[in-house]
């Protein structure tokens, strides 16, 4: 190996500082065809080892071109991210320690670090003591633990969720092979209350911020129904879920407390790097239940607690690392700032969009999310949106509303600022009438 360890580290620290200081500068879209990357890259390893310097200089010339910037304050795309500095330096504290917390004494550290912070956000977003929280990779897999917990516990097979709802809940559905049921929405995009069959169903799935339009299906009505015939409650709140730590977005979270579990991801909007899921449940026994299997040679006379009893993995990485140090170092005040200006600038979008003869709002505006068209046909915005992408100025992405193709901008990077925002009106607006 050919690494100096300090001074090659503090080399990649360099560089990630400057990457952070040049994303301004940077296109947002990866301005590459797909296989240019490839082409440029040897065909098989090296037999030789190369310097660290080596990588460094491939990261400039060959990685950097194919990057789409997520970091980038003008990345407005699917919910925009944020790794923060403290949480990229405990990834690498992570990786330098790599514990694989299987059990209680194969990382105390871990697992007793992932409960506490667990709870520490539990607590910063006003949920029910007694709770039990852990951390997954993505929300697609705590939606994955959820059906197979709802199932085990109702003995039922079928989830039944909003048509507008996440599409892991679909997915995680069919690798179970559970039927899935979806139910249409109402005139503000909410999953309907009554006039479906809920007959068989192991779990109701309820969306707080769906991933098109960021609609709240009724949470409370949902869960006093669900529970009226059995079946489990699982509340995905994987982007929205982060603005409950500023009590006027709180509305949204109307009925949570009666979930039997919940969603919430800090890798969306809490300036944590993915992965990082948390997954809450107020059954944890039965939810323990669905997941313990303890072979031989992972048994121990410590009867100390096991975070893999709660969930598909066994082996579990240094996750809460990282959301701890975004805790400390930006305090729940801090959070809430960043939340609250992100709102605003949502909000002020919204605004600018109302206010044009040109352009329409297609949805309210919610969280930080806002949704609209340009006036006229689908093939115009189709086309609109490919040329905003392809200037690297801005990353923005679309959905469909009744069939209509309409455009998505949402806010949620801690480097995003209002001159980014109105460099995003204006990009549009110039590309509309170029």
């Amino acid at each position: 190996m050919s690494v100096d360890f300090r001074e090659d580290g503090a080399a990649a620290l360099e560089w990630a500082a400057r990457y952070l200081e040049r994303l301004p500068e940077l296109p947002v879209l990866a301005q590459v065809k797909p296989g240019e990357l490839s082409a440029q890259l040897p065909a098989s390893a090296p037999e030789q080892p190369e310097s660290f310097g080596d990588v460094l200089r491939d990261m400039d010339d060959l990685l950097l071109p194919a990057l789409t910037n997520w970091q980038s304050p003008r990345f407005f795309s699917y919910f925009a991210v944020t790794s923060s500095e403290p949480a990229i330096l405990a990834e690498m504290l992570a990786a330098a320690l790599n514990q694989v917390a299987i059990v209680w004494r194969a990382s105390p550290a871990s697992t007793e670090l992932e409960l506490r912070v667990a709870d520490w956000v539990r607590q910063l977003l006003g949920l029910p003591d007694g709770w039990h929280g852990h951390i997954e990779d993505t929300a697609s897999t705590s939606t994955l633990a959820a059906l197979i917990a709802a199932r085990h516990v109702t003995g039922r097979n079928a989830v039944v969720c909003s048509e507008h709802a996440h599409s892991s809940v679909e997915k995680d559905a069919r690798m179970l092979g559970m039927e899935l049921r979806k139910v249409p929405v109402d005139e503000e995009l909410r999953m309907r209350v009554d006039g479906y069959d809920l007959s068989g169903a192991a779990c109701v799935v309820a969306t707080v911020g769906t991933t098109s339009f960021a609609s709240v299906d009724p949470v409370r009505e949902l869960a006093e129904r669900a529970h009226a015939v059995g079946a489990w409650l699982h509340v995905d709140a994987a982007y929205a879920g982060s603005s409950w730590i500023c009590e006027e977005e709180r509305w949204s979270a109307d009925g949570v407390e009666l979930a039997d579990s919940l969603v919430v991801n800090p890798h969306k909007w809490m300036l944590v790097p993915t992965d990082c899921s948390l997954i809450w449940t107020a059954r944890p026994d039965e939810w323990r239940e669905a997941f313990t299997l303890t072979p031989e040679y992972l048994r121990t006379d410590d009867e100390a607690f096991s975070l893999a009893d709660f969930g598909p993995p066994l082996g579990r990485r240094f996750r809460s690392l990282k959301l701890w140090a975004v805790l400390r170092c930006y305090g729940a005040e801090g959070l809430r700032a960043i939340l609250r200006e992100h709102i605003r600038l949502a909000r002020l979008f919204a605004g600018w969009v109302e206010e044009s003869d040109e352009w329409e709002l297609v949805a309210p505006q919610r969280f930080s999310l806002v949704v609209f068209r340009r006036k006229g046909t689908d093939e115009e915005n189709e086309e609109l949106e490919t040329r905003v992408n392809a200037s690297g100025e801005i990353f923005i992405t679309h959905t469909k509303l009744d069939g209509r193709y309409v455009l998505r901008l949402a806010v949620g990077n801690a480097r995003t600022t209002e001159d980014d925002v109105r460099r995003a009106w204006d990009v549009l607006n110039w590309e509309a009438t170029r």
